[in-house]
């Protein structure tokens, strides 16, 4: 599994017994990109109501406002669709149902299991986090296109088909200009676009360093 696809999500993790939330605060803190956290479901839906936020952990019994009637809340009162992990104990059997009827995408058996806790938000949470890198690479393509056009997205492809693991493009002007059928001017002129825009890096004479991953996945 890719866990840097998680790196960019926001967590709130909502649950009322300190130690456990502490503990497991730290442990997601080296995956995701934040972690707010609630001491219960009212402080839980405040937050969720004012933050962006993209995934929730929340319990079930806590003070002023149990998981359960939080995520009802959310969605129901406040339209808010948030993909949500709860976490549970066998005496909390009873809340399940109403859990299966919200929809909730994840449930965790209390203790927790961290590795089965990650694994869940990954399995949730990739192909959100997929949706959203085509979107943006969507636009990308479309400005790059409509700023460079024609033979240049030809050449754009054929660098970004010839990177090695590490993104790199090892291949010389010529290579490009006998498998495109474009002029050294036009070869060279569209490195220089690609650098100025970013998109490149140039490493050392005829190495070239692809930076924009999104780009990548995109497979113009």
């Amino acid at each position: 599994m890719d866990f840097d696809s998680l790196k960019e999500i926001v967590i709130l993790y909502v649950e009322d017994e300190l130690s456990v939330q502490n503990q497991t605060k730290m442990i997601l803190g080296d995956f995701v990109k934040e972690i707010i956290v609630a001491n219960d479901g009212q402080e839980g839906l405040n937050i969720a109501l004012n933050r962006d936020v993209d995934l929730i952990i929340t319990d079930i019994i806590m003070p002023n406002l149990n998981g359960i009637e939080m995520l009802k809340k959310l969605k129901f009162e406040h339209k808010k669709e948030i993909p949500s992990i709860i976490t549970t104990a066998f005496s909390e059997s009873e809340y399940l149902m109403d859990a299966i009827k919200l929809r909730v995408e994840g449930f965790i058996m209390k203790p927790i299991n961290v590795r089965e806790l990650i694994d869940t938000i990954y399995n949730i949470m990739l192909p959100i986090v997929q949706k959203r890198e085509l979107e943006d690479c969507s636009f990308i393509v479309e400005g790059l296109a409509a700023l460079i056009g024609g033979k240049k997205i030809e050449i754009l492809r054929y660098i970004m088909n010839n990177l090695d693991d590490e993104h790199i493009f090892h291949g010389s002007y010529q290579d490009i200009m006998d498998s495109v059928g474009v002029s050294k001017p036009t070869v060279v002129g569209m490195f220089k676009q690609l650098i100025q825009a970013g998109i490149l890096e140039k490493l050392k004479n005829k190495m070239y360093k692809f930076t924009n991953k999104k780009l990548i996945k995109a497979n113009v």
